[in-house]
């Protein structure tokens, strides 16, 4: 009876006027409280982001194509794409982890497995689809053909007859020149860097650079020296890769993000901000080379720590190499004596760079699971010398009078007591200058693992002159540095050397 009761009070005028009100009330604050939604709270609502979320993704990059790519005057590596993916990367609430390795090396590490994705201006094309999948595309780009700043005997394409154009390796401008190059008379040189094109045409090696008009507008902006002589062709599009068939909910969470900056104008905003007119490639002023010192400073150190440490690393373990397989190279057992002659014949045939990209590259695709850069690069440094090291060993070994073998088995030691004892110090005072010499190169070679994406000296020097445009600058600064960290190591190996002949 008193359910039948209230069941009549609720549907009487004012049990009616009572429910309309509490309806509208949570109506209200249903709009209320929708906005105070987090962005990450919002991408969880939808599949695409919940797929990802929480996940990492390994993310390879080029190593410098500003204004998609660079380093800022901190060492931050910012630019379009990067801005780009660590924004919809907040907004679908994943994560990225950056590797900046270069253009060529950023694909084979897409291949190998060792990144998840790549985006680093990459030009979606159909020869590229049936290798990878891309997302949906996030820049519209184009070429564009640049000139000396003083140079005023090219007008047009029509005027590169005999000449050579720059382009960059695997670039829409490298496409875009060789299918121009024969009805135009040019010859086409592809290098790696955007930077190296402009220093090739400022040098007169080349006279013209084709690029990405983006990247030739911040250059300009920069003061890299250039003018551009004609209008921007019609390109394709940018778009971020990833391996055929796979990372699928990257993918699609990928093109909702862009898809929401591109509604609320932050993709815009965050365009303009690199080549728009109120760019941030466009510096009130150029800063003297004292003002340029001070600001490489930090990233130069950062390298130059980086260099000494997978030097030192390498050293240790290419000289453990050297002395075993130094000793197995003489041993009367022709098995390990030819194991030794094997390994060496290998690593002095071949270049250091095949065994960084393999090591880094080639290893994890045959083991089925990633190596970080540092053991790639101490591998790569530590087996090339050690094969050199066991020469210089079996040379010092070698260099001892056959006579002080001959008197210490006389007064009765064994082969391996007379080695132990008579001969290996001797032949430690041969080998001393030798080891020192391939201390040095290996302190030089390391330089190499910067095709690799390796942070050494070199590699921190690109990052600057990739955004500031002042290589001559930057590479004068580093061989400073060089030349006194040589010489430093090679004071100090010196005066081990002459208390060890004392």
């Amino acid at each position: 009876m008193i359910a039948k009761h209230v069941r009549q009070g609720w549907t009487s005028g004012p049990g009616r006027w009572a429910i309309g009100l509490l309806a509208l009330v949570l109506g209200l604050s249903a709009l209320i409280v929708a906005p105070l939604a987090t962005p990450a709270q919002a991408a969880e609502d939808s599949p695409a982001a919940q797929a990802v979320h929480g996940r990492t993704f390994r993310v390879a990059t080029d190593t410098t194509f500003a204004p998609f790519e660079f380093r800022d005057s901190s060492g931050k590596l910012v630019g379009i794409d990067m801005d780009l993916i660590r924004k919809i990367a907040d907004i679908e609430g994943f994560s990225v982890q950056i590797q900046s390795l270069g253009f060529n090396a950023a694909l084979q590490a897409l291949n190998s497995q060792q990144a998840d994705v790549v985006i680093a201006g990459m030009t979606i094309t159909d020869q590229r689809k049936q290798v990878y999948d891309f997302t949906d595309p996030y820049f519209d780009s184009g070429v564009q053909m640049a000139i000396a700043k003083d140079n005023d005997q090219i007008h047009s394409y029509k005027d590169l007859q005999g000449t050579v154009v720059a382009v960059k390796t695997g670039s829409e401008g490298e496409a875009f020149a060789k299918q121009r190059a024969a009805q135009y008379g040019f010859t086409v040189k592809a290098v790696d860097q955007s930077s190296t094109m402009y220093e090739m045409v400022k040098s007169g090696n080349a006279q013209a650079v084709i690029d990405d008009y983006p990247v030739l507008a911040y250059g300009i902006a920069q003061g890299n020296g250039l003018k551009t002589v004609t209008k921007k062709e019609p390109g394709a599009s940018y778009g971020a890769a990833v391996r055929k068939g796979e990372n699928k909910e990257f993918v699609a969470a990928f093109n909702e993000g862009l898809a929401k900056m591109k509604a609320d104008g932050s993709y815009k905003k965050l365009v303009d901000s690199y080549v728009g007119h109120s760019s941030k490639g466009a510096p009130a002023s150029r800063p003297g080379f004292f003002e340029l010192v001070r600001q490489a400073f930090p990233s130069l150190m950062l390298g130059l720590r980086n260099t000494l440490a997978i030097t030192a690393i390498s050293f240790v373990i290419a000289l453990a190499i050297g002395i075993i397989l130094g000793l197995w190279r003489i041993s009367p057992n022709r098995i390990l004596s030819w194991i030794a002659r094997i390994y060496v014949a290998v690593f002095r045939g071949t270049p250091v760079l095949v065994w960084a990209f393999f090591f880094y590259l080639g290893v994890p695709q045959l083991i089925g699971h990633r190596i970080s850069i540092w053991l790639a690069g101490a591998l790569t440094l530590s087996l090339n010398s050690g094969a050199y090291l066991v020469e210089i060993v079996r040379g010092a070994i070698d260099s001892v009078d056959v006579g002080q073998m001959e008197g210490a088995r006389s007064l009765g030691l064994t082969r391996r007591m007379a080695l132990r004892r008579v001969i290996l110090p001797q032949a430690v005072r041969f080998a001393t200058p030798s080891i020192i010499n391939q201390l040095v190169i290996m302190l030089k070679d390391s330089s190499l693992l910067l095709a690799i994406g390796f942070g050494e000296l070199l590699y921190q020097a690109q990052q600057i002159y990739a955004a500031n445009f002042r290589v001559t600058e930057t590479l004068f600064m580093v061989g400073v540095i060089y030349f006194v960290a040589i010489s430093a190591l090679t004071w100090m190996a010196n005066m081990l050397d002459r208390r060890l002949h004392r």
